[in-house]
Protein backbone atom coordinates (compact mmCIF):
# COMPACT_ATOMS: atom_id res chain seq x y z
CA UNK A 1 0.00 0.00 0.00
CA UNK A 2 2.89 2.40 0.51
CA UNK A 3 4.38 1.40 -2.35
CA UNK A 4 1.44 2.30 -4.50
CA UNK A 5 0.96 5.84 -2.63
CA UNK A 6 4.29 6.65 -3.51
CA UNK A 7 3.59 6.07 -7.41
CA UNK A 8 0.27 7.39 -6.93
CA UNK A 9 1.51 10.66 -5.65
CA UNK A 10 4.63 10.79 -8.43
CA UNK A 11 2.49 10.16 -11.08
CA UNK A 12 -0.18 13.02 -10.23
CA UNK A 13 2.63 15.27 -8.66
CA UNK A 14 2.43 17.89 -10.39
CA UNK A 15 -1.47 18.69 -9.72
CA UNK A 16 -0.50 19.64 -6.46
CA UNK A 17 0.26 23.03 -7.72
CA UNK A 18 -3.21 25.02 -7.80
CA UNK A 19 -2.31 26.94 -11.17
CA UNK A 20 -1.36 23.61 -12.84
CA UNK A 21 -4.39 21.83 -11.48
CA UNK A 22 -6.72 25.07 -12.65
CA UNK A 23 -4.70 24.15 -16.42
CA UNK A 24 -5.14 20.74 -16.08
CA UNK A 25 -9.46 20.75 -15.38
CA UNK A 26 -10.03 22.94 -17.65
CA UNK A 27 -7.84 21.88 -20.93
CA UNK A 28 -9.19 18.52 -20.18
CA UNK A 29 -12.70 20.21 -20.85
CA UNK A 30 -11.64 21.86 -23.48
CA UNK A 31 -9.88 18.82 -25.42
CA UNK A 32 -12.44 16.80 -25.21
CA UNK A 33 -14.58 19.34 -27.15
CA UNK A 34 -12.18 19.89 -29.50
CA UNK A 35 -12.01 15.99 -30.44
CA UNK A 36 -15.93 16.12 -30.78
CA UNK A 37 -15.14 18.56 -33.26
CA UNK A 38 -12.53 16.58 -35.23
CA UNK A 39 -14.31 13.79 -35.70
CA UNK A 40 -17.18 16.17 -36.96
CA UNK A 41 -15.19 17.74 -39.15
CA UNK A 42 -13.26 14.76 -41.00
CA UNK A 43 -16.39 13.02 -41.32
CA UNK A 44 -18.43 16.02 -42.78
CA UNK A 45 -16.13 16.29 -45.16
CA UNK A 46 -16.26 12.52 -46.29
CA UNK A 47 -20.33 12.98 -46.06
CA UNK A 48 -20.20 16.17 -48.52
CA UNK A 49 -17.49 14.71 -51.06
CA UNK A 50 -16.63 10.74 -50.43
CA UNK A 51 -13.20 11.62 -51.32
CA UNK A 52 -10.44 10.53 -49.07
CA UNK A 53 -7.81 13.39 -50.82
CA UNK A 54 -10.53 15.79 -50.27
CA UNK A 55 -10.14 15.02 -47.05
CA UNK A 56 -6.48 15.55 -47.10
CA UNK A 57 -6.47 18.48 -48.78
CA UNK A 58 -8.68 19.78 -45.79
CA UNK A 59 -6.23 18.98 -43.37
CA UNK A 60 -3.43 20.76 -45.30
CA UNK A 61 -5.64 23.77 -45.44
CA UNK A 62 -5.33 23.40 -41.03
CA UNK A 63 -2.07 22.27 -41.24
CA UNK A 64 -0.22 25.01 -43.28
CA UNK A 65 -0.50 28.04 -41.13
CA UNK A 66 0.71 26.15 -38.69
CA UNK A 67 3.59 25.54 -41.21
CA UNK A 68 4.15 29.26 -41.87
CA UNK A 69 3.25 30.98 -38.84
CA UNK A 70 4.31 28.54 -35.59
CA UNK A 71 7.59 30.37 -35.82
CA UNK A 72 6.06 34.05 -35.36
CA UNK A 73 3.85 32.19 -32.84
CA UNK A 74 6.57 30.92 -31.23
CA UNK A 75 8.88 34.80 -30.74
CA UNK A 76 5.87 36.09 -29.45
CA UNK A 77 5.68 33.31 -26.30
CA UNK A 78 9.08 34.08 -25.87
CA UNK A 79 8.53 37.82 -25.91
CA UNK A 80 4.78 38.14 -24.10
CA UNK A 81 3.04 37.18 -21.44
CA UNK A 82 1.46 33.54 -22.36
CA UNK A 83 -1.96 33.67 -20.33
CA UNK A 84 -2.94 36.44 -22.49
CA UNK A 85 -2.29 34.84 -25.15
CA UNK A 86 -4.21 31.99 -24.67
CA UNK A 87 -6.97 34.23 -23.89
CA UNK A 88 -6.94 35.41 -26.99
CA UNK A 89 -6.37 32.13 -29.04
CA UNK A 90 -8.80 30.10 -26.83
CA UNK A 91 -11.40 32.35 -27.51
CA UNK A 92 -11.02 32.94 -31.51
CA UNK A 93 -11.20 29.20 -31.52
CA UNK A 94 -14.33 29.16 -29.72
CA UNK A 95 -15.99 32.15 -32.31
CA UNK A 96 -14.62 29.65 -35.06
CA UNK A 97 -16.24 26.83 -34.11
CA UNK A 98 -19.69 28.43 -33.49
CA UNK A 99 -19.61 29.97 -36.64
CA UNK A 100 -19.06 26.17 -38.42
CA UNK A 101 -21.62 24.69 -36.30
CA UNK A 102 -23.91 27.57 -37.30
CA UNK A 103 -23.43 27.03 -41.15
CA UNK A 104 -23.83 23.33 -40.56
CA UNK A 105 -28.03 23.50 -38.78
CA UNK A 106 -28.48 26.03 -41.12
CA UNK A 107 -27.85 23.61 -44.51
CA UNK A 108 -25.45 26.36 -45.83
CA UNK A 109 -22.30 24.53 -45.45
CA UNK A 110 -20.41 23.59 -48.58
CA UNK A 111 -16.47 21.58 -48.64
CA UNK A 112 -15.07 25.22 -49.68
CA UNK A 113 -16.33 26.72 -46.11
CA UNK A 114 -14.69 23.75 -44.42
CA UNK A 115 -11.40 24.72 -46.19
CA UNK A 116 -11.49 28.16 -44.91
CA UNK A 117 -12.79 27.25 -41.45
CA UNK A 118 -9.53 24.36 -41.24
CA UNK A 119 -7.15 26.96 -42.40
CA UNK A 120 -8.72 29.74 -39.43
CA UNK A 121 -8.01 27.16 -36.53
CA UNK A 122 -4.75 26.32 -38.07
CA UNK A 123 -3.73 29.78 -38.11
CA UNK A 124 -5.12 30.22 -34.49
CA UNK A 125 -3.13 27.00 -33.23
CA UNK A 126 -0.11 28.55 -34.71
CA UNK A 127 -0.05 31.08 -31.87
CA UNK A 128 -1.73 28.70 -29.28
CA UNK A 129 0.11 25.65 -29.31
CA UNK A 130 4.00 27.00 -29.03
CA UNK A 131 2.38 28.66 -26.19
CA UNK A 132 0.55 26.42 -24.65
CA UNK A 133 3.57 24.12 -24.60
CA UNK A 134 5.82 26.63 -22.59
CA UNK A 135 3.52 27.79 -20.44
CA UNK A 136 3.31 24.25 -18.74
CA UNK A 137 6.76 24.91 -17.71
CA UNK A 138 6.02 28.33 -16.25
CA UNK A 139 2.90 26.42 -14.07
CA UNK A 140 5.28 23.31 -12.80
CA UNK A 141 8.59 24.49 -12.41
CA UNK A 142 11.52 22.21 -14.06
CA UNK A 143 11.86 19.33 -11.44
CA UNK A 144 7.93 18.91 -11.99
CA UNK A 145 8.47 19.33 -16.16
CA UNK A 146 8.11 16.11 -17.08
CA UNK A 147 5.52 15.00 -15.11
CA UNK A 148 3.11 17.46 -16.38
CA UNK A 149 4.16 17.42 -20.11
CA UNK A 150 3.16 13.78 -19.44
CA UNK A 151 -0.26 14.47 -17.96
CA UNK A 152 -0.90 16.91 -20.48
CA UNK A 153 -0.28 14.40 -23.50
CA UNK A 154 -2.71 11.87 -21.33
CA UNK A 155 -5.18 14.73 -20.93
CA UNK A 156 -5.21 14.93 -24.78
CA UNK A 157 -5.59 11.02 -25.04
CA UNK A 158 -8.30 11.08 -22.80
CA UNK A 159 -9.96 14.00 -24.50
CA UNK A 160 -9.42 11.40 -27.41
CA UNK A 161 -11.07 8.93 -25.50
CA UNK A 162 -13.88 10.72 -24.50
CA UNK A 163 -14.60 13.14 -27.24
CA UNK A 164 -15.28 11.08 -30.10
CA UNK A 165 -17.62 8.66 -28.13
CA UNK A 166 -19.81 11.61 -27.36
CA UNK A 167 -19.33 12.97 -30.64
CA UNK A 168 -20.60 9.59 -32.32
CA UNK A 169 -23.72 9.71 -30.22
CA UNK A 170 -24.44 13.30 -31.34
CA UNK A 171 -23.77 12.60 -35.12
CA UNK A 172 -26.20 9.95 -35.06
CA UNK A 173 -28.65 11.47 -32.20
CA UNK A 174 -29.25 15.32 -33.61
CA UNK A 175 -26.31 15.88 -35.84
CA UNK A 176 -22.68 16.97 -36.49
CA UNK A 177 -23.53 20.54 -35.88
CA UNK A 178 -24.02 19.81 -32.28
CA UNK A 179 -20.53 18.53 -31.97
CA UNK A 180 -19.28 22.08 -33.01
CA UNK A 181 -21.65 23.88 -30.65
CA UNK A 182 -20.09 21.68 -27.85
CA UNK A 183 -16.84 22.57 -28.79
CA UNK A 184 -17.40 26.55 -28.60
CA UNK A 185 -18.78 26.02 -25.51
CA UNK A 186 -16.15 23.64 -23.54
CA UNK A 187 -13.67 27.05 -24.59
CA UNK A 188 -15.16 28.68 -22.17
CA UNK A 189 -13.95 26.51 -19.41
CA UNK A 190 -10.19 26.90 -20.22
CA UNK A 191 -10.71 31.16 -20.79
CA UNK A 192 -12.41 30.68 -16.97
CA UNK A 193 -9.37 28.69 -15.35
CA UNK A 194 -6.83 31.16 -17.21
CA UNK A 195 -8.38 34.22 -14.85
CA UNK A 196 -8.43 32.36 -11.49
CA UNK A 197 -4.17 31.54 -11.76
CA UNK A 198 -1.99 33.27 -9.88
CA UNK A 199 0.96 35.18 -11.27
CA UNK A 200 2.55 35.12 -8.21
CA UNK A 201 2.68 31.39 -7.83
CA UNK A 202 4.18 31.04 -11.70
CA UNK A 203 7.85 29.92 -12.43
CA UNK A 204 9.08 32.87 -14.29
CA UNK A 205 12.39 32.35 -13.60
CA UNK A 206 15.58 34.93 -13.60
CA UNK A 207 15.44 35.18 -17.59
CA UNK A 208 13.71 38.26 -18.97
CA UNK A 209 12.60 37.99 -22.35
CA UNK A 210 14.59 38.84 -25.18
CA UNK A 211 13.78 42.59 -26.43
CA UNK A 212 13.14 43.83 -30.21
CA UNK A 213 10.48 43.20 -32.26
CA UNK A 214 9.72 39.71 -34.06
CA UNK A 215 11.84 39.09 -37.36
CA UNK A 216 13.20 36.07 -39.44
CA UNK A 217 16.41 36.97 -37.44
CA UNK A 218 14.70 35.72 -33.80
CA UNK A 219 14.20 32.77 -35.84
CA UNK A 220 17.47 32.06 -37.76
CA UNK A 221 18.48 32.55 -34.07
CA UNK A 222 16.88 29.30 -33.06
CA UNK A 223 17.72 27.47 -35.98
CA UNK A 224 21.07 28.04 -35.52
CA UNK A 225 20.84 27.01 -31.63
CA UNK A 226 19.05 24.27 -32.83
CA UNK A 227 21.84 23.54 -35.28
CA UNK A 228 24.95 23.71 -32.26
CA UNK A 229 22.78 20.80 -30.43
CA UNK A 230 22.63 17.63 -31.78
CA UNK A 231 20.59 15.94 -29.66
CA UNK A 232 17.84 18.76 -30.48
CA UNK A 233 18.41 18.51 -33.91
CA UNK A 234 18.11 15.09 -34.66
CA UNK A 235 14.83 14.62 -32.13
CA UNK A 236 13.43 17.25 -34.34
CA UNK A 237 14.37 15.64 -37.85
CA UNK A 238 12.98 12.48 -36.05
CA UNK A 239 9.48 14.40 -35.48
CA UNK A 240 9.49 15.49 -38.78
CA UNK A 241 9.15 11.99 -39.88
CA UNK A 242 6.90 11.21 -37.72
CA UNK A 243 4.74 14.37 -37.89
CA UNK A 244 4.03 14.02 -41.45
CA UNK A 245 3.39 10.47 -42.02
CA UNK A 246 2.75 8.49 -38.96
CA UNK A 247 0.75 10.90 -37.08
CA UNK A 248 -1.99 11.49 -40.02
CA UNK A 249 -4.44 9.11 -38.04
CA UNK A 250 -7.65 12.50 -39.09
CA UNK A 251 -6.53 10.75 -42.70
CA UNK A 252 -6.03 7.55 -42.14
CA UNK A 253 -8.49 6.39 -39.39
CA UNK A 254 -11.76 7.45 -41.37
CA UNK A 255 -10.55 6.04 -44.39
CA UNK A 256 -9.22 2.32 -42.47
CA UNK A 257 -13.32 2.60 -40.96
CA UNK A 258 -15.14 3.51 -43.92
CA UNK A 259 -13.10 1.65 -46.77
CA UNK A 260 -11.86 -1.49 -45.54
CA UNK A 261 -14.22 -2.38 -42.54
CA UNK A 262 -17.59 -0.14 -43.44
CA UNK A 263 -18.51 0.96 -39.82
CA UNK A 264 -19.72 4.12 -40.11
CA UNK A 265 -19.02 7.76 -37.91
CA UNK A 266 -19.07 5.48 -34.84
CA UNK A 267 -16.25 3.23 -36.24
CA UNK A 268 -14.26 6.01 -36.62
CA UNK A 269 -15.07 7.33 -33.65
CA UNK A 270 -14.18 3.45 -31.83
CA UNK A 271 -10.84 3.51 -33.29
CA UNK A 272 -10.14 7.13 -32.08
CA UNK A 273 -11.58 6.38 -28.25
CA UNK A 274 -9.49 3.28 -28.79
CA UNK A 275 -6.52 5.03 -29.30
CA UNK A 276 -7.16 7.55 -26.67
CA UNK A 277 -7.27 4.69 -24.12
CA UNK A 278 -4.34 3.02 -25.04
CA UNK A 279 -2.47 6.28 -24.88
CA UNK A 280 -4.28 7.25 -21.32
CA UNK A 281 -2.68 3.50 -20.36
CA UNK A 282 0.67 4.83 -21.37
CA UNK A 283 0.55 8.30 -20.04
CA UNK A 284 -0.25 6.95 -16.58
CA UNK A 285 2.76 4.33 -16.69
CA UNK A 286 5.07 7.11 -18.45
CA UNK A 287 3.91 9.77 -15.77
CA UNK A 288 5.18 8.11 -12.54
CA UNK A 289 9.18 7.68 -14.53
CA UNK A 290 11.12 10.63 -13.16
CA UNK A 291 14.02 10.01 -15.98
CA UNK A 292 14.19 10.44 -19.64
CA UNK A 293 16.93 9.12 -21.98
CA UNK A 294 17.21 8.86 -25.85
CA UNK A 295 16.90 5.23 -25.49
CA UNK A 296 13.19 5.23 -24.32
CA UNK A 297 12.59 7.61 -27.48
CA UNK A 298 13.95 4.32 -30.05
CA UNK A 299 12.29 1.91 -28.13
CA UNK A 300 8.98 3.31 -28.34
CA UNK A 301 9.21 4.74 -31.89
CA UNK A 302 9.96 1.08 -32.88
CA UNK A 303 7.01 -0.71 -30.98
CA UNK A 304 4.69 2.34 -32.06
CA UNK A 305 5.42 1.42 -35.80
CA UNK A 306 4.92 -2.38 -34.87
CA UNK A 307 1.66 -1.83 -33.62
CA UNK A 308 0.33 0.68 -36.24
CA UNK A 309 1.53 -1.91 -38.89
CA UNK A 310 -0.17 -5.04 -37.14
CA UNK A 311 -3.09 -2.90 -36.51
CA UNK A 312 -3.26 -2.50 -40.96
CA UNK A 313 -3.37 -6.44 -41.25
CA UNK A 314 -6.02 -6.68 -38.76
CA UNK A 315 -8.83 -9.41 -40.03
CA UNK A 316 -11.70 -7.72 -38.36
CA UNK A 317 -12.78 -4.59 -37.00
CA UNK A 318 -12.81 -5.52 -33.92
CA UNK A 319 -8.85 -6.44 -33.74
CA UNK A 320 -8.26 -3.35 -35.07
CA UNK A 321 -9.83 -1.75 -32.25
CA UNK A 322 -7.67 -3.70 -30.02
CA UNK A 323 -4.46 -2.54 -32.43
CA UNK A 324 -5.35 0.87 -31.75
CA UNK A 325 -5.01 0.36 -27.86
CA UNK A 326 -1.03 -0.52 -28.44
CA UNK A 327 -1.22 2.54 -30.73
CA UNK A 328 -1.97 4.74 -28.73
CA UNK A 329 0.14 3.44 -25.90
CA UNK A 330 3.49 3.38 -27.45
CA UNK A 331 2.11 7.27 -29.05
CA UNK A 332 2.09 8.75 -25.63
CA UNK A 333 5.23 7.28 -24.60
CA UNK A 334 6.96 8.65 -27.38
CA UNK A 335 5.76 12.20 -27.67
CA UNK A 336 5.98 12.69 -23.97
CA UNK A 337 9.92 11.67 -23.86
CA UNK A 338 10.42 13.96 -26.69
CA UNK A 339 8.49 16.87 -25.54
CA UNK A 340 10.62 16.62 -22.78
CA UNK A 341 13.88 16.15 -23.33
CA UNK A 342 13.39 19.55 -26.05
CA UNK A 343 12.11 21.71 -23.33
CA UNK A 344 14.62 20.21 -20.42
CA UNK A 345 17.94 20.76 -23.00
CA UNK A 346 16.80 24.30 -24.38
CA UNK A 347 17.66 27.66 -22.44
CA UNK A 348 14.65 29.23 -21.06
CA UNK A 349 14.98 32.41 -22.96
CA UNK A 350 14.49 30.10 -26.63
CA UNK A 351 11.56 27.64 -25.24
CA UNK A 352 8.88 29.38 -27.44
CA UNK A 353 10.65 29.43 -30.63
CA UNK A 354 12.45 26.12 -30.23
CA UNK A 355 8.90 24.72 -28.74
CA UNK A 356 7.40 26.51 -32.30
CA UNK A 357 9.91 24.02 -34.07
CA UNK A 358 8.36 20.78 -32.40
CA UNK A 359 5.20 22.16 -33.67
CA UNK A 360 6.08 22.76 -37.52
CA UNK A 361 7.42 19.21 -37.17
CA UNK A 362 4.40 17.71 -35.38
CA UNK A 363 1.79 19.56 -36.76
CA UNK A 364 3.13 21.74 -39.92
CA UNK A 365 4.32 18.73 -42.01
CA UNK A 366 0.37 17.42 -41.91
CA UNK A 367 0.22 20.07 -45.31
CA UNK A 368 2.50 17.15 -47.29
CA UNK A 369 2.04 14.21 -45.36
CA UNK A 370 -1.99 14.01 -44.70
CA UNK A 371 -2.90 14.61 -49.27
CA UNK A 372 -0.19 11.76 -49.28
CA UNK A 373 -1.57 9.39 -46.99
CA UNK A 374 -4.99 9.91 -48.15
CA UNK A 375 -3.99 9.57 -51.73
CA UNK A 376 -2.67 5.76 -50.56
CA UNK A 377 -5.64 5.33 -48.56
CA UNK A 378 -8.02 6.12 -51.68
CA UNK A 379 -6.14 4.31 -54.33
CA UNK A 380 -4.52 1.62 -52.52
CA UNK A 381 -6.53 0.91 -50.13
CA UNK A 382 -7.47 1.91 -46.44
CA UNK A 383 -5.14 -0.16 -45.47
CA UNK A 384 -2.37 1.35 -46.55
CA UNK A 385 -2.79 4.95 -44.89
CA UNK A 386 -1.60 3.86 -41.29
CA UNK A 387 0.32 0.87 -42.65
CA UNK A 388 2.39 3.59 -44.42
CA UNK A 389 2.68 5.40 -41.03
CA UNK A 390 3.82 2.38 -39.70
CA UNK A 391 6.71 2.22 -41.72
CA UNK A 392 7.80 5.62 -41.40
CA UNK A 393 7.98 5.07 -37.87
CA UNK A 394 10.18 2.78 -38.62
CA UNK A 395 12.22 4.63 -40.22
CA UNK A 396 12.35 7.41 -37.61
CA UNK A 397 13.34 4.81 -35.27
CA UNK A 398 16.36 3.47 -37.37
CA UNK A 399 17.20 7.29 -37.40
CA UNK A 400 17.06 7.27 -34.38
CA UNK A 401 18.92 4.72 -33.32
CA UNK A 402 22.14 5.57 -35.26
CA UNK A 403 21.68 9.43 -34.20
CA UNK A 404 21.06 9.54 -30.84
CA UNK A 405 22.92 6.25 -29.79
CA UNK A 406 25.76 8.18 -28.53
CA UNK A 407 23.64 10.12 -25.99
CA UNK A 408 23.13 7.32 -24.18
CA UNK A 409 23.27 3.47 -23.34
CA UNK A 410 23.18 2.50 -27.40
CA UNK A 411 26.33 4.05 -27.52
CA UNK A 412 27.49 0.53 -26.86
CA UNK A 413 26.25 -0.52 -30.30
CA UNK A 414 28.90 1.53 -32.63
CA UNK A 415 31.61 1.05 -29.80
CA UNK A 416 30.85 -3.10 -30.47
CA UNK A 417 30.84 -2.17 -34.28
CA UNK A 418 34.21 -0.66 -33.79
CA UNK A 419 35.36 -3.55 -32.21
CA UNK A 420 34.60 -5.77 -34.29
CA UNK A 421 35.87 -3.93 -37.17
CA UNK A 422 39.52 -3.50 -35.19
CA UNK A 423 38.77 -7.69 -34.71
CA UNK A 424 38.87 -8.30 -38.38
CA UNK A 425 41.89 -5.99 -38.94
CA UNK A 426 44.01 -7.64 -36.62
CA UNK A 427 42.92 -11.45 -38.47
CA UNK A 428 43.98 -9.16 -41.55
CA UNK A 429 47.58 -8.35 -40.38
CA UNK A 430 48.05 -11.83 -38.76
CA UNK A 431 47.26 -13.61 -42.21
CA UNK A 432 49.13 -11.37 -44.24
CA UNK A 433 52.41 -11.65 -41.88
Amino acid sequence: MVTFKRYFSRTFASLSIRNYRLFFIGLTVSQCGTWMQTVAQGWLMLSLTGSGAQLGLMLACQFLPILLLSPIGGMLADRSSKRHILFVTQSLAGLQALAVGVLVVSGTIEPWMLYVAAAAFGTINAFDNPTRQTFVSELVGHSNLRNAITLNSTLNQLARAVGPTIAGILIAGVGIAFCYFVNAASYLATIIVLGQMRDDEMFHGDTKPPKGTISLKGMSTALAYVGKKPLLRNILIMVVILGMFSYEFQVSLPLLAQEVFTSGASGYATLLTAMGLGSVAGGLFSAGRKKVAPSQLVVSCLLFGSAMVITARMPSFWWATVGMLFVGFFSINLTSVANTILQLETKPEMQGRVMSLWTMAMLGTTPIGAPIIGLFGEYLGGRWGIGAGGVAAFVAGIFALFTLGSFDRFKFIPSLIRRRTEAVSIEEDIKLA
